[in-house]
């Protein structure tokens, strides 16, 4: 969501110093038993996975950090998914450096891209695609004579070009809002260009001799929109039809302040013969993205948020019949978000949703009949949709991703099975924590989900320190999720029981438990996270005078209001990417629709209740009742909550005499992402906790 999504967090450099030989799979040996931090950046992460319906084959990509180096390698691999799994795991035919795969539907040709190239490769023959560099993604169309790139475009005049006798110089110059974004300094944007795709083939064989894209036409020529939208969208914001002459896109068509108060997105139509746009959604004025047409063109599918300026409300499924125009809402009786989807056939879309903090496959008609086809103490991502084949990437709070397939049989009987075992050399030495879900009463007397983490080795004839973890987003759900910084596993590994609740203001629970945070930052949400960890505390193996408690980015801000607000029932804080001061906030975040929604409004608006109610709850005016120490971390090109909300609650804190410790990254952003930074993460977090709870 706005402030932190901590599991979509991806630490992989796409480019990582190609030039470099490239990082291979660590050889770890863990000793004593428990995940360590050079243990949890050995581990292989996979992401993609693409399925070719003409061969059968997979491929997906799959990083690998060198701590020691401070950089990681994007590896695809190819195999055949109805071969012999082993311990570990598919037997790979093929493997190299690149990302972003695509299988380009002749004969076993897969797309991909390389250092911004785009390459094809079929047995190990290797063949650059001439014509475009600097690709920061693609799409084939349906017919593999035309492609998508997309490419940045400038938008702003840079320093240079207006003072060529200063080539040196640093300053950034602006006139309008967004000039920054997430982590960048917005100068550019990235546009998509619909190219034909050249191709010659040796003789009559199916050899592609060379492959070169052509001229470009830029569907937002001339413009400064974005597509796909920044910061987090890709090519899945772009969508052929299946007669190759028509694209579907996301483009929220606004510039500086107008963009940065809306979160007003459309699905807009491109002829690719006549050159002309239609919007689709003009009528529905929050997000609408990620559009998809259906196996035989005859139906579109996009997601839809209802209201502008609500980044965070019901991420609806809908569809369109494309001949006569009729919408529907199709997962309207899910009451959660549709987080992805895929078309499964012409009649069925598959999808993931968070009910009861585990992310879930279902599946939908155009009915809007909804039917679980995966579950458990699981989140599920999808990969790719082959034939009858799901292919889904799994994790929870005790692994890392993995590659299932699900089967569907004839006589609609579902099989799934794993296909990859990347981390099991990890696993099968170390000793990992036990998940258990409580419910718990709230205040108000609603029921709440919370995920208690034991220690690996629990006794529960001993008394073990206790840390209460307090989410980010402020609207992302603490379901099964598996993070390579707040993770689970190595927090528990220091013998730390973890309390982490599903407070209010989280999907996953219906509409109305998801939206009542908004507008009550310091309200029923702190109350979620007393009433958490004062209801574990009555179980006897808790040790009561050593609690902690720990968060980032609305887990940050949820951290610095509760070390005023907590009658000393914890002994250490740690506040990552934490909003201190609210009224700054307001002013010094990039997306203005987040604070305008979220805190009701300005802080000048004196006559606007909600607002005054959260700026009388920002944090820096609790500090008179700071009493208890202190972490707080940050990174300096962090533009969604800038690092001087650290660096000011850090100075209160040692104003009033409070033990603090400042950990600031120059050169991380909301996240931690690199091996070295991450390492150091990792032992100052336990050696904080440990000085304070031990």
């Amino acid at each position: 969501m706005a402030l932190m999504a901590l599991v979509g967090a991806s630490c992989a450099n796409k480019d990582a110093n190609e030039s470099k030989a490239p990082i291979t799979k660590p050889q770890i040996t863990i000793e004593g038993g428990r995940l360590t931090p050079e243990a949890l950046w050995a581990m292989g992460r996979i992401n993609s996975v693409r399925s070719d319906i003409e061969t059968g084959w997979v491929a997906y990509t799959v990083s690998y950090y060198s701590v020691a180096e401070n950089r990681s390698t994007s590896w695809i691999r190819i195999c055949n998914p109805y071969g012999e799994v082993t311990g570990e795991g598919l037997q790979v035919t093929d493997e190299f450096v690149g990302y972003e795969p695509a299988w380009f539907g002749c004969s076993g040709w897969l797309a991909f891209l390389r250092g911004g190239k785009l390459y094809l490769r079929r047995d190990k023959e290797e063949i650059e695609v001439q014509g475009a560099e600097d690709i920061e993604g693609f799409l084939l169309s349906p017919m593999r004579d035309q492609i998508i790139i997309i490419k940045q475009v400038p938008t702003v005049t840079k320093t240079v070009d207006k003072y060529p006798d200063l080539p040196l110089a640093t300053g950034h110059m602006h006139e309008d809002l967004m000039y920054k974004h997430w982590d960048e300094w917005t100068e550019t944007a990235p546009q998509p260009f619909v190219c034909p795709l050249e191709i010659t083939y040796y003789g009559e064989g199916e050899r592609i001799q060379t492959a070169k894209i052509g001229e470009g036409v830029n569907i937002l020529e001339g413009t400064a929109f974005e597509c796909p939208m920044k910061p987090f969208g890709g090519v899945e914001q772009l969508a052929w039809n299946p007669n190759n002459e028509e694209i579907a896109y996301t483009c929220r068509k606004k510039t500086g302040l107008d963009y940065a108060v809306s979160t007003n997105s459309d699905i807009y139509l491109y002829d690719v013969n006549t050159r002309t746009h239609k919007n689709i959604t003009e009528d529905n004025k929050g997000y609408d993205t990620n559009p998809s047409y259906s196996p035989d063109g005859q139906w579109i599918a996009w997601q839809s948020m209802e209201r502008d300026g609500y980044e965070s409300d019901e991420n609806r499924l809908m569809v369109m019949n494309t001949q006569t125009g009729e919408k529907r809402f199709v997962s309207k009786n899910l009451d959660s978000n549709v987080d992805e989807y895929a078309w499964y056939d012409n009649e069925t879309i598959v999808f993931t949703a968070c009910w009861h903090a585990e992310v879930h496959l279902w599946k939908t008609n155009l009915e809007g009949e909804i039917e679980t086809m995966a579950e458990g103490q699981y989140d599920y991502a999808l990969g790719d949709v082959c034939d009858k084949d799901i292919y889904v990437l799994r994790h929870s709070m005790r692994e890392a991703n993995e590659i299932y397939r699900l089967r569907v049989t004839g006589d609609g009987l579902q099989e799934l099975e794993q296909l990859t075992h990347e981390n099991d050399n990890i696993y099968n030495q170390i000793e990992r924590s036990t998940v258990v879900p409580r419910w718990q009463k709230t205040t108000d007397g609603k029921d709440m989900l919370t995920w208690i983490i034991y220690p690996p080795h629990f006794d529960p004839n001993k008394k073990y320190p206790t840390i209460l973890y307090c989410e980010g987003g402020p609207q992302s759900p603490v379901s099964q999720f598996w993070s390579f910084r707040w993770n689970f596993m190595m927090m528990s590994a220091g013998d730390y029981i973890i309390v982490a609740p599903n407070r209010r203001g989280l999907p996953g629970f219906g509409k109305a438990w998801n939206e009542q945070i908004s507008g009550d930052y310091g309200g029923q949400c702190m109350k979620d996270y007393l009433t958490a960890i004062d209801e574990f505390c009555t179980e006897p193996y808790v040790d009561k005078d050593h609690l902690g408690c720990v968060g980032a980015s609305f887990g940050g801000f949820s951290v610095y209001w509760l070390a005023g607000h907590h009658d000393k029932r914890f002994k250490a804080f740690i506040a990552h990417d934490g909003i201190f001061n609210l009224e700054m906030q307001y002013l010094e975040t990039e997306e203005k629709w987040f604070a305008n929604w979220d805190m009701g409004g300005a802080y000048w608006e004196k006559d606007n209740a909600i607002a005054q109610r959260t700026f009388a709850n920002s944090p820096h005016k609790f500090v008179d009742k700071w009493d208890t120490p202190i972490l707080c971390i940050h990174g300096e090109k962090d533009y969604r909550i800038l690092a001087n909300q650290a660096m000011a609650a850090f100075d209160a804190a040692k104003m009033r005499g409070v033990p603090a410790e400042l950990l600031i990254f120059p050169d991380e952003n909301h996240w931690v992402l690199k091996p070295q930074n991450g390492i150091l993460w990792q032992r100052e977090f336990r050696g904080w906790l440990d000085r304070w709870l031990k």
